[in-house]
């Protein structure tokens, strides 16, 4: 492996084991067998270019993951279904979501830096469009697409969060059973 990706690759598992503030550069050296001359020779600007990078590498991942799911199924209900399962199966495997989100990281970043705010922000607004699409395609206006593709986006992204907190697999188990019916019901309130 090139010495980019990997430094990108080490440096995301370990924001996202221990948040950015909690992983020093020290750190990813070490894990990455490189010099600092190395690390600043790919990121001149230092530990938040390569979390910006870091969180560019995870968006890719995670879209192409997405972007699969919402493929395959007909519905947004199957799909929504299908990418939680799989989460949980992940959850189940590995023990952890790495590699799912980067909530970790945006919650204590977000508010320090506008580069990765934006780069942030990016990110969830590409998963939401993937939803929004999915929900349009099953018949829902651009106005209830949009709104429950946030509801959508907030409840996946809470419930792995919950199951990073809580070690357990429930509150995405809850989510694939509640979600369906909270996306019906709001698509009968807003057609009265």
């Amino acid at each position: 492996m090139d010495t980019k990706p990997l430094i990108i690759d080490i440096a995301t598992k370990l924001f996202q084991q221990k948040g950015y503030i909690g992983v020093g550069l020290n750190e990813i050296l070490k894990e990455c067998g490189i010099s600092k001359g190395s690390l600043y020779y790919h990121f001149p600007n230092g530990k938040e270019e390569l979390l910006i990078a870091c969180l560019q590498s995870l968006n890719e991942a995670i879209m192409k993951d997405i972007t699969e799911i919402f493929e395959e199924y007909s519905t947004t209900n199957e799909a929504t279904y299908a990418m939680i399962e799989k989460l949980i199966a992940n959850y189940e495997t590995e023990g952890t979501l790495t590699g799912y989100t980067f909530s970790s990281i945006v919650s204590e970043m977000a508010s320090l830096s506008d580069s990765v705010r934006n780069a942030c922000a990016k990110l969830y607004s590409e998963i939401q469009t993937i939803y929004f699409q999915k929900l349009v395609a099953d018949g829902f206006s651009n106005n209830e697409a949009s709104s429950n593709a946030l509801i959508m986006t907030l409840s996946i992204e809470g419930g792995m969060l919950l199951c990073l907190i809580q070690k357990a697999k429930e509150p995405l188990q809850v989510i694939a059973q509640v979600l369906p019916q909270i996306l019906k019901t709001r698509r009968f309130k807003t057609s009265e």
